[in-house]
């Protein structure tokens, strides 16, 4: 089955892409690679960055690759309302061209009316997907009473279910995904350690590793699978290379 593999631009690191010159300067190793898409990273932009989203959606599509758009926010604040800056953000997601944008969750509140968020979404083609973060709301049992609203409500929300960051936060990757299948959108591929007392992302060995069993028997088979562990080599495209192919059997 063909898969779209979508790399997330911070998997490069931080240092890597301000020594190239930011996020559109691994738009080549993304395409060489043989991947589908990029995941650009809000939280690596710069002030003057945030001005020239425009531009960076021409060399993504010159690199004819796909964009989906990573805010480093919760959807839901600490008081349980909807991020007063979704409209900022759904903008800049616009001015990207991207097909979909990616908040952490937060501190959703069950029962919440979601009536404002569903008229929000319906006036764009953008796809909103919230993700298992590495806080005490990335638990499983706050994205469940969430998608059982959003199915009630019918809102077209889905979910970004990240194979590692339960680690962070004691949860179980296997038994989340057997709860949280149905929902899912978009997978963030990583596998995680402790090491020292403190989980770390680490890429994934092969078809037999744990992480990619939880892929390819317990989530859905036909959503993007986005490279999020560490991609570090003298050969990045190499490596980036070697990384699309597992992920796409």
């Amino acid at each position: 089955m063909a898969r779209d593999i979508i790399i997330v631009s911070s998997a490069y690191g931080y240092e890597k892409i301000q020594q190239l010159g930011g996020q559109s300067e691994v738009l080549g190793i993304v395409k060489k690679s043989g991947a589908e898409g990029i995941e650009i990273r809000r939280e690596l932009f710069s002030e003057q960055d945030l001005q020239t989203l425009p531009q960076l959606s021409e060399k993504i599509k010159s690199s004819q690759l796909s964009c989906f758009y990573s805010v480093p926010y919760p959807l839901f604040m600490s008081d349980g309302t909807v991020n007063s800056e979704l409209d900022k953000f759904l903008a800049e997601a616009k001015q990207l061209s991207a097909k979909l944008i990616k908040f952490s969750l937060g501190h959703y509140q069950a029962g919440t009316d979601l009536t404002q968020l569903k008229q929000t979404l319906s006036t764009t083609s953008i796809q909103l997907v919230v993700e298992n973060d590495q806080t005490e709301c990335g638990v499983v049992e706050p994205f469940k009473l969430f998608f059982r609203d959003v199915m009630s409500q019918q809102v077209p929300v889905k979910m970004t279910f990240d194979t590692g960051n339960w680690l962070w936060v004691g949860g179980n990757p296997t038994e989340s995904a057997k709860q949280l299948a149905k929902y899912v959108g978009y997978i963030h591929v990583k596998a995680a350690e402790m090491r020292g007392g403190k989980a770390c992302a680490i890429p994934p060995t092969g078809l037999d590793d744990e992480w990619m069993k939880l892929v390819n028997y317990l989530l859905p088979l036909d959503v993007p699978r986005g490279i999020e562990f560490p991609l570090e080599g003298n050969d990045l495209v190499s490596v980036s290379s070697h990384f699309v192919n597992l992920l796409k059997q």
